[in-house]
């Protein structure tokens, strides 16, 4: 089966929007190679609409004035680029096509298809939280960012079903970026008496 690893630009107070507003002052090379991880080592991108109009918007034309970026773009127009959307689209990046039927069930077909390499995805917050809460995504790549945005749309939206995770790994960036790296994990059981036998123990400090 194959893997689907999503990342985010995330902030430190959990925004994930617009992060062309606020993350390239953090952008080095390190990032850069984390977003290889996710995107340039991958033969299949998964894309909600705004996402792929913004990624369609820029690296075809990158590509074509050969500029430094030019190879990552090919990268990007020699995958495939699989579309979520309730509209029918029109596609004039190459290897482009639309995802037919229900999203959780389509991309679990998606996951069973053959292929040696893993489905990325950057942005596409809406599609990430479904596909989380369907225990479809495998790792969750986090690249949060030391600023607090304040505004805008975060990740995990409040009143739904907790989610569980584990860290997998962390990096900190000369930046001071951190690469957070998670997978699904099992809830956990534990009360205050479980969690208090690890508390300090106050007699140890005190004068006998």
């Amino acid at each position: 089966m194959r893997k689907i690893i999503a990342g985010l630009f995330i902030s430190l107070d959990g925004v994930v929007e617009a992060p062309d507003q606020w993350h390239f002052p953090y952008y080095n090379d390190e990032m850069g190679a984390a977003v290889d991880r996710t995107l340039g080592q991958s033969d299949t991108l998964l894309l909600g609409r705004v996402t792929y109009d913004s990624f369609a918007g820029a690296w075809p034309d990158r590509e074509a004035a050969g500029g430094e970026d030019q190879h990552f773009a090919k990268v990007l127009g020699d995958a495939r680029k699989i579309v979520v959307s309730k509209q029918p689209l029109e596609f004039t990046w190459r290897n482009s096509e639309l995802l037919q039927g229900d999203l959780v069930t389509a991309v679990a077909a998606l996951k069973n298809e053959p292929g040696e390499r893993h489905i990325g995805m950057s942005g596409s917050v809406s599609i990430v939280r479904r596909l989380l809460a369907a225990g479809l995504i495998d790792e969750l790549h986090l690249l949060q960012h030391p600023i607090a945005v304040r505004k805008g749309m975060r990740l995990f939206e409040e009143g739904a079903e907790p989610i569980p995770l584990k860290l997998l790994s962390s990096e900190t960036f000369r930046t001071g970026v951190l690469n957070l790296v998670y997978a699904p994990a099992e809830a956990g059981q534990g009360t205050y008496d479980d969690a208090k036998v690890h508390l300090p123990r106050t007699d140890l400090f005190m004068d006998t």
